[in-house]
């Protein structure tokens, strides 16, 4: 660990680290290990696949420093599988969990300094696919780069977890049917950062995006998977092939069961939502975000007193503690960093 970084001046931004992971491949070749480098700037065609046709997908996981002083990672068998659908989505080769897993290790294995301490952040570990050979006509690039670089984050929430208002969109949409809103594709991720600017001069932590096509129910909140709770409930959107299929999202809904709550996924109309005790969104970066408000055309609705719900709370401190070991990891979901 690196004694002398001042770990509380982390935000969640970008420190960039000295070491990252590639690989490449010729067509349909197999992927085979690839090697680290020192990081920085990679030399690409101009007529990449990816720079003019968006040919391309990313992944977002953490590792975490324990309390027990252990590095780990948090399910990240279902990143790669995440990455290996959004690969066939957009036809390019899948890369094998083996060699997405032993990439991870190595790339965090060689900035294991950059670690934070337990309480102080996390490695926000950044996995690119991308078709980097030169194509002129749209199809599949020749060649494709798989690679990973790393940097340490600090905690979404600073002082501890706030809820946050939002505005629910009225004129844009995140993805449509038969689209590719639900693998993590580069170009799903542009067209929201109008609406999201938008909403921010508002006043608004983010923007609620609704279905394209009856414009009725909730999707995502920005880049981050909706949950709201009526009683002893939680209700979230069904995937349908329009949303990303978070793996927070999916872990939650197996935590809220085993801790006795009922979870239904099916579609969530903008009307039944705002009719809810509580209501939070989630993702890798904050991990849960209490929502304190939605706004929807002249209409407010305040959840709590605009404070974090008490099942909110209790799901944000269920998983957190997995994810630093102060609580048992009793689904096997923590990945430990091998001894190098």
């Amino acid at each position: 660990m690196n004694e002398s970084y001042d770990w509380d001046s982390l935000t969640f931004s970008l420190t960039p680290t000295e070491i990252m992971y590639i690989t490449e491949i010729q067509g349909d070749e197999a992927w085979m290990p690839g090697k680290l480098q020192p990081y920085g700037p990679i030399p690409m065609s101009p007529a990449a696949g990816v720079l003019n046709y968006g040919q391309g997908l990313f992944e977002g996981m953490k590792a975490f420093r324990t309390s027990k002083d252990r590095i780990v990672f948090f399910r990240p068998e279902e990143n790669a599988r995440r990455m290996q659908r959004g690969a066939d989505r957009l036809k390019m080769p899948p890369v094998p969990e083996s060699v997405f897993i032993d990439a991870v290790e190595q790339v965090v294995a060689a900035n294991s300094h950059w670690v934070p301490p337990t309480g102080k952040g996390a490695m926000y570990v950044r996995p690119l696919l991308m078709g980097s050979g030169p194509i002129l006509g749209v199809a599949p690039a020749p060649s494709y780069t798989f690679l990973i670089y790393v940097t340490p984050v600090g905690p979404y929430f600073k002082g501890g977890v706030n809820a946050i208002d939002l505005l629910i969109s009225e004129h844009n949409h995140r993805a449509a049917p038969g689209g590719s809103g639900g693998v993590k594709a580069i170009g799903n991720y542009a067209p929201g950062m109008k609406p999201s600017k938008d909403a921010k001069k508002l006043g608004f932590a983010e923007v609620i995006y609704l279905d394209a096509e009856t414009h009725t129910c909730i999707e995502e909140v920005g880049a981050a998977n909706f949950f709201c709770v009526k009683g002893k409930t939680l209700y979230t959107p069904e995937l349908t092939g329009t949303i990303l299929p978070g793996i927070t999202r999916d872990s939650i809904i197996q935590l809220a069961r085993h801790r006795g709550y009922q979870v239904v996924e099916e579609k969530v109309l903008a009307d039944f939502a705002m009719e809810a005790d509580e209501a939070f969104c989630c993702g890798t970066a904050a991990v849960i975000s209490p929502i304190g408000s939605i706004t929807h055309g002249g209409k407010k609705k305040v959840y709590g007193n605009g404070l974090p719900g008490s099942i909110t709370t209790e799901l944000y401190s269920a998983l957190t503690g997995i994810q630093s070991e102060t609580d048992d990891d009793v689904f096997g979901w923590l990945h430990e960093l091998p001894a190098q």
